[in-house]
């Protein structure tokens, strides 16, 4: 699959399973950055891309304040611009549902996030392509060797339960792959996700991460929870 095809898909798997750490709200991210720029050269603009329409008043009333308290220079200057990035964080977030928890410092996006920017600033997809694909196969082989280790159950309460132990987290796992991957074109459904995007061939895959059925987990196919 061109990387230039699978890379959005790609990253929406990587993130599926699980939440994924914030980047907007480090002091290196996109809205730091662009809030650095605008207090800068005055040019709000770039900066309320990064929130709602509706909250667009209250980012102007602070960066009006913001750009007149650091014209003092110094500790006030250093004050203002804190208190205009934690604003400008707080309503980003509070624009995507997620609550706000402070500034973090730099340096600590989750890696995809990190690659993601370096795949944008350079042009050049492949690194990112190949650091997610990566992750996607190790998730599929991490999840199906526990699952090949145990058996279906049966009259071993015993086993069977170290089954379900190992059935369950994979299968969520595999069910946020998919909703993910549906998601990712915008249409609900796998099949629209793109030209080509949900048809990576063969050569595209490393053969470990094909998930050929292991001895003993063929019983784990037609299950539900």
């Amino acid at each position: 699959m061109p990387p230039r095809l699978a890379l959005p898909l790609l990253a929406t798997l990587l993130a599926a399973p699980g939440a994924a750490r914030a980047h907007c709200d480090t002091l290196d991210g996109p809205v730091v950055t662009a809030a650095r720029a605008a207090l800068e050269s005055g040019k709000l603009a770039p900066v309320l891309a990064w929130v709602r329409a509706d909250d667009e008043r209250e980012i102007r009333a602070a960066f009006g304040r913001a750009r007149a308290v650091r014209a003092g220079g110094g500790e006030a200057k250093a004050l203002a611009d804190t208190w205009f990035f934690e604003t400008l964080v707080r309503v980003h977030r509070a624009g995507e549902g997620a609550p706000y928890t402070g500034l973090k410092p730099a340096g600590t996006p989750d890696p995809a996030v990190a690659a993601t920017d370096r795949a944008i600033a350079s042009g050049d997809p492949k690194p990112l392509f190949a650091l997610l694909q990566q992750a996607v196969h190790e998730g599929l082989h991490e999840g199906w060797t526990a699952l090949a280790k145990e058996r279906p159950p049966a009259d071993d309460v015993a086993a069977g339960r170290r089954w379900v132990a190992a059935y369950v987290p994979f299968v969520h796992w595999a069910e946020g792959v998919y909703a993910a991957a549906s998601a990712a074109g915008g249409h609900g459904h796998a099949g629209h996700a793109g030209p080509g995007a949900a048809h990576a061939t063969p050569e595209a895959e490393p053969r470990e991460a094909r998930a050929d059925p292991a001895p003993g987990a063929q019983g784990a196919r037609g299950h539900q929870h």
